[in-house]
């Protein structure tokens, strides 16, 4: 992939892609803990002693090295590899709280995400990775990487015009749950909880704010639907007039005909009745 991708194009797409943003700083400052990514603590440990990332990944230096990665590897976008994390026989604190267990085989999917935090992007590769066309799974992390590092307060901005995306994502380990990238959105936007981790909490008042405009578009959504269920109905309504028309129009024809062949009504006096009917 990396041979066939001209960084070029690439730049220009992320810069002019089919999704405009305000022109903004390109420096991308981190919200909350700079050293973590926000990350639950077991997941970032998993992540820091993984082989994987501290051997596979520490060969990758520049962001299109991890972008191809992720092209290549990143097949779901769970915390944990599938049937790895085991939390049986755990008590006290420990036992059935979320993100809290003996963790697991972490995935390639949170070390290429840390390992993207490492590389400190700048707005333009955010935004990179939001619009990419290869993978729906670069642009999962993509999602992701925003939601843990943003400030709670920029994240509608980021988000909003993904909302009706319809590129679908399987997000689970093993399979089983597809979403489209706008209902992913939604979700890291209301939920906190991820597959047993969890994202970095939203204060209230911006979580209800969150809510009301996602309530808003909803209405949106609807009032668009109803105009178009509208537009059907009268196209529907005048094919049908149209061509109860031309049924009536064939009804009468027919009647001429028949009374032509009663009455001895010439051809040329047929063709003067239907000439009068449909003018």
């Amino acid at each position: 992939m990396a041979d066939q991708y001209d960084e070029g194009q690439q730049e220009e797409y992320e810069e002019q892609g089919a999704y405009s943003k305000p022109k903004l700083g390109n420096t991308l400052s981190v919200w909350g803990n700079p050293r973590t990514m926000n990350l639950n603590h077991l997941v970032l440990t998993n992540i820091q002693n993984s082989s994987y990332f501290k051997v596979r990944l520490f060969e990758l230096k520049t962001y299109h090295e991890v972008v191809d990665e992720i092209y290549y590897k990143v097949e779901h976008l769970e915390p944990w590899e599938r049937g790895t994390r085991k939390t049986a026989g755990q008590t006290g604190m420990c036992g059935g709280v979320r993100g809290v267990g003996a963790g697991g085989v972490v995935s390639t999917a949170f070390c290429c995400l840390f390992k993207l935090f490492t590389l400190k992007l700048t707005r333009k590769q955010a935004n990179g990775l939001l619009n990419h066309t290869d993978s729906p799974y670069i642009r999962g992390l993509g999602v992701m990487y925003v939601r843990y590092t943003q400030p709670p307060k920029d994240l509608w901005d980021w988000f909003e015009y993904l909302m009706d995306d319809e590129e679908e994502i399987d997000v689970k380990s093993g399979g089983g749950c597809v979403m489209t990238i706008g209902s992913m959105v939604k979700t890291v936007l209301t939920k906190l909880d991820w597959f047993s981790t969890l994202f970095p909490r939203i204060p209230v008042p911006i979580e209800k704010q969150i809510h009301e405009n996602l309530k808003a578009r909803e209405g949106e959504k609807l009032s668009e639907a109803q105009q178009n269920l509208a537009d059907k109905r009268r196209y529907v309504e005048q094919v049908m007039y149209t061509e109860n028309y031309f049924c009536f129009l064939n009804v009468l024809l027919f009647l001429v005909k028949l009374i032509s062949s009663c009455n001895g009504l010439t051809s040329v006096e047929i063709k003067c009745c239907h000439n009068a009917l449909i003018s």
